[in-house]
Formats: C-alpha cells, structure tokens, sequence
C-alpha cells in the first residue's frame, strides 16, 4: 500500500488536514501524521487538538510515497521549520508526489519546488506564486499537487486517492460517503 507524510503544525487548517488523511485511509493508504512539536500535539485554527501518530523528528528521514502539507495559520510554522524543505526537496529529487493546500503551496514554493511549475493556492498568497492557477480548484503539475483551500479538500482528498491508489477506488469512496 502507498505511503503518505502529513506534515502538522500549530495552527493547522482542521478541514484541509482531516479531510484528505480519511480519505487516503479509507483507501488503505498507509498515512503518517507527523508533528512539528515533540509532544505529537497540535491545535488547529479552529481550536481543535489533534494527537499526531509520529514527532517529525521521528520519521524525517523516511521515504514516502507522497508528502501532503496542509494549510491554515499554522503555514508560518512549517515555512520556519528548516526540516520541512529538506524533507520535500528529498521527496522531489526520488521521483515521489508532494502536495499542498490553501495557503501552503507556499512552503512548496519555499523549498523550490514551484519554479515554473502552475499551481493553485488560496487567493491569500497568490502574490507568492507567479504560476498560481487561482480559478482552478486542483493543479497537478508533474509530481506537485496542489488545491486552493477548505472548501476543496474532498475534492482534493479524493483526487490524491486517485494518484495513489487509482480513480476507481476514489469514486467507490466517493459513492461511499455520498460526494
């Protein structure tokens, strides 16, 4: 089964972040939440605690099949981390799929990983992202996916399931779950 690494820090967009982890693993991925923080904790931007399965240092150095940044406030946090663009950077260089976000097509972008590359993104940083695709709600450019906010995480969610695992099984979960 594929691998995925979600990256979580304080200040994590609740729906962008939970929506897609369920539904890779309804798929049977086999998703990592990994936190910034030591203590495996985060809080969300709207006051949601979540538990992570790993701290970031404990599987930083891990190869997964696709690393998936979530959005929210909490983008501040993972731009000023110098682990997280080595762990995309590494993930890019293997040939493996990174996604991102609402606003965290940014730390993509902070990590090189965007240059002439089209995204999409929250319209919030679209001042960031020359290529940014703003009318469209998912951009898949080579190996970097990315979506423009809360209101697409299903649909990116399953559209991640698609790359992952194959577009029958995303609309089985999608029929599923009445989508």
């Amino acid at each position: 089964m594929p691998t995925v690494l979600t990256l979580l820090a304080e200040g994590f967009e609740e729906i962008e972040t939970f929506t897609p982890v369920d539904l890779l693993r309804r798929a049977g991925v086999e998703v990592t939440v990994a936190s910034l923080a030591e203590n495996r904790h985060a809080t969300g931007r709207s006051g949601i605690t979540a538990h992570a399965d790993a701290a970031l240092s404990a599987v930083e150095h891990g190869l997964f099949d696709l690393v998936f940044v979530p959005g929210g406030p909490g983008v501040k946090h993972l731009r000023a981390d110098p682990r997280v663009p080595a762990l995309l950077r590494r993930h890019a260089e293997a040939g493996r799929w990174v996604a991102a976000i609402c606003a965290a097509p940014t730390v993509l972008a902070d990590a090189g990983l965007l240059a002439g590359k089209a995204c999409t993104a929250h319209f919030s940083v679209a001042n960031e992202l020359p290529d940014i695709r703003l009318g469209e709600r998912i951009v898949t450019d080579g190996r970097i996916t990315t979506s423009r906010g809360a209101g697409t995480a299903l649909d990116f969610g399953l559209h991640l399931v698609a790359l992952l695992t194959s577009p029958a099984k995303a609309e089985e979960i999608s029929k599923a779950i009445c989508a």
